[in-house]
């Protein structure tokens, strides 16, 4: 294995933590129109900043180090590395694909906590719980103007995604793509990114 594909393998980990934040930042809430945003991800492997761009089914997340392009239409995601110009691909587990309403796939309580600002923007802090994989989860999320998710966060604190500079506008559709010039590297299987 040359130095460069060693380099590349090197930074897998850390960037499948990444989508799979992603996964859990944009998948469990619904998105009802493209946007962009700055999103901060906590967890107790640390905390995540990244720009996030998403339209339909398409998201794109980019990190200091990776781009990752979750393509749901396609049931693939890219992590691309610009300064290898290499990009892997793995498939993903299409029951985790974003909707287009601000419920959760398999919801079955939704209670409203009343009004909270979340980053100066007055959002309602709803406590949801839904059914994923046979088991009951509970998250908190904030909606703001009763629709767009700005915050979701793990009932019992352990993990959360925020939302911040929002722009509501049609995101391009080179954004979802993998930059002409790229090659493909080859690894082994790693399973399905979003279980």
């Amino acid at each position: 294995m040359d130095k460069k594909n060693k380099k590349f393998l090197s930074v897998v980990p850390a960037v499948l933590f990444f989508v799979m934040i992603l996964a859990v930042g944009i998948t469990c809430s619904a998105w009802a129109e493209d946007f962009s945003a700055d999103m901060v991800s906590r967890s107790s492997a640390g905390t995540m900043s990244a720009k996030i761009f998403v339209s339909g089914e398409k998201s794109r997340m980019e990190t200091p180090e990776s781009i990752i392009i979750v393509r749901n239409d396609k049931k693939v995601s890219w992590i691309i590395m610009p300064s290898e110009k290499m990009y892997m691909e793995q498939p993903i587990n299409m029951s985790q694909a974003p909707k287009a309403s601000k419920n959760f796939d398999g919801e079955v309580e939704r209670i409203s906590l009343g009004a909270e600002v979340v980053n100066g923007q007055p959002a309602e802090k709803f406590k949801v719980t839904y059914i994923e994989g046979g088991r009951r989860m509970t998250v908190f999320q904030w909606l703001k103007d009763g629709k767009f998710p700005i915050k979701i966060e793990a009932e019992d604190g352990s993990w959360s995604t925020e939302y911040k500079n929002i722009s509501a506008k049609a995101q391009s559709a080179d954004l979802f793509e993998i930059p002409a010039g790229y090659t493909k590297m080859s690894i082994p299987s790693m399973g399905s990114f979003g279980r």
